[in-house]
């Protein structure tokens, strides 16, 4: 096993960012208060003691300049990542993220024919920051061709996925989630370390019922899942790690094991990720499935600035377990 440390998930955001500027000297990163205090939740804290200002750019509160200067420097031959901290904020730069990013190759015959554009920008709620800070937008981003969207749930997985997303040739929209930035974890010390983009992982195994999930919705799945074991019924829980990529050989595989299903998110439950994912499991396993895929989501409502009321805008464990034991008189029926 490799050697780990323990550290906290936006720690991580950090290191990686790091590691990929020493690795590459193509990388350089930019955003708001960097130098002085590495973001504005410190993502990116010591960087400047390590790199010149030349890598390790401020920026003035404008998301269209931010993304869209990034985006002229990946055409120029750099590999900018670009930190913009909350994901509410990319309807900002709506055309620079979903008709630049997204397109200018395809509107511009494939040239050029890389554009390494990483855009950090998170995702669930986080203590009263109110409606227009806390939205989690993915399937906003999942509808448009041209990005790539990763949503890590554990500091390793940030790591890891976070230096793939800068070594990828495509622009990536990578969306840590605020609501884990201080928790803990084992991460692996190697700058070796890399996650690949569109590939899920089984954390939890089980055979009566597949739990679909992503981001800070996966530690609520599992701990659903475990508390279902003493009701007889025994969970599968994948962490998706990207949706777009979205690997849909696990989630089909899985599927076709359980033949049961239940989508897990914190983004609103109308037109979200497990709308998605829900019609292509009854597409391609309507004859498998011995129930209706179920979604257990977050409320269609905007985040209320009291932070003692935003609990209920999203899944949690009681209602997840609810939705496992809604399937058990079928538990057994394989």
């Amino acid at each position: 096993m490799s050697e780990t440390k323990t550290m906290r998930y936006q720690q991580a955001i950090g290191l990686a960012i790091e590691e990929e500027m020493r690795r590459d000297p193509r990388v350089f990163a930019m955003g708001q208060d960097l130098t002085t205090l590495g973001g504005q939740f410190g993502l990116s804290r010591g960087l400047i003691d390590h790199f010149t200002e030349n890598r390790v750019r401020d920026t003035a509160v404008v998301e269209t300049f931010m993304i869209g200067a990034a985006c002229g420097a990946a055409i120029g031959g750099a590999v900018p990542v670009v930190d913009i901290t909350f994901s509410d904020f990319l309807f900002i730069a709506g055309d620079e993220v979903f008709n630049k990013l997204a397109k200018w190759r395809f509107m511009h015959g494939g040239h050029p024919n890389e554009l390494p554009v990483t855009v950090i920008a998170g995702t669930g709620i986080l203590g009263g920051s109110g409606a227009e800070h806390n939205s989690s937008i993915e399937a906003h981003l999942l509808h448009t061709p041209g990005l790539k969207v990763v949503t890590p749930a554990t500091p390793a997985d940030v790591k890891g996925l976070l230096k793939a997303a800068i070594r990828d040739p495509d622009p990536v929209i990578f969306m840590p989630n605020k609501g884990m930035f201080f928790s803990r974890g084992p991460v692996p010390v190697s700058e070796d370390f890399v996650i690949p983009i569109g590939r899920g992982q089984v954390v939890r195994e089980g055979r009566d019922v597949t739990v679909i999930t992503y981001s800070g919705s996966v530690p609520v799945a599992v701990e659903a899942a475990n508390r279902a074991a003493a009701e007889g019924i025994d969970a599968e829980v994948l962490d998706m790690r990207s949706i777009a990529p979205l690997d849909w050989d696990l989630v089909l595989e899985s599927v076709a094991k359980t033949r049961r299903a239940i989508i897990v998110h914190e983004a609103p439950h109308t037109g979200g990720v497990g709308a998605e994912i829900s019609a292509r499991l009854h597409e391609q396993l309507f004859d498998t499935l011995k129930a209706p895929v179920a979604r257990v989501c977050g409320a269609d409502t905007h985040i209320p600035q009291n932070a003692h009321l935003e609990k209920y805008c999203v899944p949690s464990a009681d209602q997840v377990l609810d939705a496992l034991l809604a399937l058990r008189p079928t538990a057994a029926a394989h």
